[in-house]
């Protein structure tokens, strides 16, 4: 048997490095779709100019001359509305193509990730993804959320301690899917306790 097919069977049949490829492109595209959506509905929300039950957000006509017209994809409007406005740079924007393009080798390609890899190792960009939603979710809290709400008008607020709720997210998906067994059931644990107060 050849060596590449003898390898590429190896990695396709042991199940702890098939359950471990298949958790990191789960996860990679679960935060891939994370950063997506803040990238396009933090917009999409700013934008809105209250709720329809049947209809869902309202959105202002703004949103069509101010983001939508920058480009025919929602999602690079956005961004490039998220560039005009300082939350991110070219560089961002070049991580995001990376990001982006590693993100539809695994969907479209997850058997041969899983048997012999693909040419974008995920682990790298999947830091430099989580760093992107943190700093954009970061200036939405900062420089929205936090600055129109009156309770904080007088409060020095520190700006290093925030963590945002996706990057909370993805942090317990992380330790409880690919944490020791151990530590990733503690979070668990910590749940069931707390639960048996209520």
């Amino acid at each position: 048997m050849d060596d590449k097919v003898r390898v590429s069977w190896e990695r396709f049949l042991h199940p702890e490095t098939l359950r471990t490829n298949l958790i990191v492109a789960s996860i990679y595209i679960t935060a891939f779709e994370m950063l997506k959506d803040s990238i396009i509905d933090r917009i999409k929300d700013f934008y809105s100019s209250g709720y329809d039950r049947e209809k869902g957000l309202i959105i202002d006509d703004k949103y069509k001359t101010e983001v939508l017209k920058r480009d025919k994809s929602p999602l690079y409007a956005s961004l490039y509305w998220l560039k005009e406005n300082n939350v991110i740079d070219d560089k961002d924007i070049e991580q995001f193509n990376k990001i982006k393009e590693c993100r539809n080798e695994l969907a479209h390609d997850i058997i041969n990730f899983i048997s012999t890899g693909i040419k974008t190792d995920p682990m790298p960009l999947f830091n430099i993804m989580v760093d992107l939603l943190q700093k954009i979710e970061k200036w939405w809290i900062i420089n929205v959320e936090i600055a129109t709400d009156l309770d904080y008008a007088d409060e020095k607020i520190d700006e290093d301690g925030i963590i945002p709720g996706p990057i909370m997210s993805l942090r317990l998906l992380t330790d409880i899917a690919l944490g020791a067994e151990e530590e990733s059931k503690q979070y668990f644990k910590a749940f069931k306790e707390g639960t048996k107060k209520i």
